[in-house]
């Protein structure tokens, strides 16, 4: 049974290592058999390669294991990393030329092996190249931290910053016995990231609570914050009896998708009892015992599993797809003027901003034109759309927004965290400045490539409001099957061509 996060990252990683290891033999046996010159191409067909890539998934599962490919990062550099991969691919390939000697397989293609071997290492370099700067390099975007607004500037909001820091390795278990010293300009933890702390008193702002950290602001302006700032979860460290409309400050924190993490007393029935929070949940975190509020169920290791099979998919996606990467790009550079890739400023998590890659579908000042369309805007709400945009590039623009093809650059997006695979469609920032209350919730959970909107037959003839309750629906009712689901569905829309 699978305890922490640190143990699903463990597993998850392994199943990415051999399905690299698989893509990688893979694409060997189809450039052997099709791309090399006419002298080295072709295979004979008596050696079965299922049986050989069979061979090769044990062996390499085993020996990972045994090079200690996934032990913890934090420990290590980067080298001995690679080193170890590359250590254990090699040692596999010995033991794969002495089985082959053994069991008589004369006729398994030595240039193929040796084609397979350079790019099972590339791959896993890059993948492991990615996870190191992801997660051991100290975060450098917000994608990397979970942002933490203290309501409390007294002995729990110092409780609660002390244990935040001292917990180094989430899921060991270690503490340190001391609060550290954190730098004012740092203001995080790896993990986490201390947004401040807001008091009930005015006089308080600006003054330091511990080590840097400061109250920024007076609970009056509570709401106002957490609308503006891309804020993960809000910690009442605090007595709540002491905090006016507490009931009303959590119940808009859950109309937005924040949760609420609470240090237990005796006023915590009333926040339990409040209409607008659905879910509660006794739980440790960094060692003190927290109550959990919130709209929906967290499914904190459901949710983590989902991203990390996002990260899989992409890992071996984008291995697949390199020659449709190359053929489109061509297709945009041959049809209109401009780059293949075009980025967008978007809201992501509870409202961080990100640019979003596609292939360029429109001209190039698509953008600049806008203004003189708007009096043909066909949605109702702050969405911009057009079923004919004449910005549209003719032929290869309308067929890779049909097929959802200009959507394939976000697995890169998908690689850095901002993104999922299924989810709400990120929106542009200046829409979210016009969302009501209610429609905030839908920047609650990553924003994907693909969700219900996208899959559904009436989405043209959709009020704005309808397409948001389909986001918030998903996210109400999120589970495995339904991101399956959607995922087939919408690769039936993208192979029919009957995309937007």
């Amino acid at each position: 049974m699978i305890k922490t996060e640190s143990e699903l990252a463990i597993k998850l990683h392994s199943i990415l290592d051999i399905l690299l290891t698989m893509a990688a033999f893979i694409w060997a046996y189809f450039i052997k058999k099709y791309f090399l010159p006419e002298p080295f191409r072709d295979l004979i067909e008596s050696p079965n390669y299922y049986i050989v890539l069979l061979m090769i998934i044990i062996i390499w599962f085993i020996l990972f294991e045994l090079f200690g490919l996934y032990t913890s990062y934090r420990k290590t550099s980067f080298f001995k990393i690679f080193s170890d991969a590359v250590k254990a691919v090699s040692a596999g390939m010995v033991l794969m030329v002495l089985l082959m000697f053994i069991f008589k397989l004369d006729d398994v293609s030595r240039l193929l092996m040796g084609i397979f071997f350079l790019l099972n290492i590339g791959a896993l370099t890059f993948s492991k190249r990615i996870i190191y700067n992801r997660y051991v390099k100290e975060p450098t975007s917000e994608y990397k931290l979970h942002n933490i607004l203290i309501v409390g500037s007294k002995d729990r909001a110092r409780d609660v910053i002390c244990a935040i820091g001292t917990n180094k390795d989430p899921g060991t278990g270690s503490r340190e016995k001391s609060c550290p010293s954190i730098e004012v300009e740092t203001s995080g933890f790896p993990g986490y990231k201390i947004m401040g702390c807001i008091d009930l008193d005015e006089k308080e702002i600006g003054k330091e609570v511990i080590n840097g950290f400061k109250v920024i602001d007076t609970i009056k302006n509570l709401d106002k914050i957490l609308l503006e700032n891309p804020i993960d979860e809000l910690f009442i460290a605090m007595p709540l009896n002491l905090i006016k409309h507490v009931e009303d400050h959590v119940a808009f924190a859950g109309k937005i998708g924040v949760p609420v993490r609470v240090i237990p007393d005796w006023q915590i029935k009333d926040l339990i009892a409040n209409p607008a929070i659905s879910f509660f949940e006794l739980e440790i975190f960094s060692g003190l015992a927290t109550i959990v509020l919130s709209a929906v169920p967290p499914d904190r290791e459901k949710l983590f599993i989902k991203y990390g099979i996002d990260y899989i998919f992409v890992a071996i996606a984008l291995i697949l797809l390199l020659p449709l990467f190359l053929l489109v790009s061509f297709a945009i550079k041959i049809s209109s003027r401009g780059p293949v890739f075009y980025k967008q400023e978007r809201g992501g998590l509870n409202g961080r901003k990100f640019m979003v890659y596609k292939f360029r579908s429109m001209v190039a000042n698509a953008e600049a034109q806008q203004k003189g369309l708007e009096d043909f805007n066909e949605t109702e709400g702050p969405v911009f759309k057009i079923k004919k945009d004449p910005r549209i590039v003719p032929y290869v623009g309308t067929f890779l927004r049909r097929t959802f093809i200009d959507e394939i650059p976000q697995l890169i997006n998908i690689l850095k965290g901002e993104m999922s695979l299924i989810g709400p469609r990120p929106p542009i920032p200046a829409e979210v400045e016009k969302y009501e209350i209610w429609q905030r919730r839908r920047l609650s959970m990553k924003p994907g490539i693909t969700c219900l909107w996208q899959i559904s037959a009436n989405r043209h003839d959709m009020s704005f409001d309808e397409w948001m309750n389909l986001d918030l629906n998903y996210i109400d009712n999120w589970s495995p099957m339904l991101d399956v689901k959607i995922f087939y569905s919408t690769l039936k829309v993208m192979l029919l061509g009957t995309g937007r």
